[in-house]
């Protein structure tokens, strides 16, 4: 049995789970709507506040499927309730964001701004305070489109293991090297 996939979903209030017949899942909270396509050999249940997941064979495929359709089903009802959260930090000398009109605006130590379009579903803010790292704020109800574009925002300058510099999330342990050591 997969472990994953037997647990059942708690549904919190205000949260609406509906499955229609072509096994289209769209959970609606007080955040927004999220839909999910499922395979046809999963089954989804709601009964009792409660959201099951099954699968009508045991071939492999079909257990991997199993515990992937929980945990995205999971995460949807987590999004439209809670929302995510990832904050972003850039350390580096002369680093910058600023968000204008739903474009982040990077300056990295390139010879040019790098800019990024968000998303609709996804909100961004910078806040760039004196004597700290600028820190991006990245909120949504989607966890992959966020997860997503905060790879895609780190991927410009990853932080190096020398220094640090570079674009980490808050509260990452980055792996330091030791550098160079003058021989007398």
């Amino acid at each position: 049995m997969s472990r994953i996939g037997i647990l059942p979903i708690d549904i919190p209030a205000g949260v609406t789970i509906e499955v229609d017949k072509d096994n289209l899942v769209t959970v609606k909270g007080s955040k927004g709507e999220l839909t999910q396509q499922v395979d046809k050999n999963i089954t989804v249940k709601v009964e009792d506040n409660k959201l099951n997941v099954s699968r009508s064979t045991e071939q492999k495929d079909h257990k991997a499927k199993h515990g992937l359709y929980r945990s995205l089903i999971n995460n949807m009802v987590t999004g439209v309730s809670e929302g995510y959260t990832i904050k972003q930090e850039l350390v580096g000398v002369g680093y910058r964001a600023e968000v204008k009109n739903g474009v982040l605006e990077l300056a990295l130590g390139f010879s040019h701004n790098i800019l990024i379009k968000m998303p609709e579903e996804v909100k961004a803010e910078a806040v760039t305070e004196r004597r700290s790292n600028a820190v991006i704020t990245l909120t949504s109800i989607d966890k992959q489109l966020i997860g997503q574009v905060a790879a895609k925002i780190r991927s410009f300058r990853p932080p190096e293991p020398y220094k640090g510099k570079g674009i980490k999330f808050v509260g990452e342990q980055l792996r330091r090297k030791a550098g160079k050591t003058a021989s007398v």
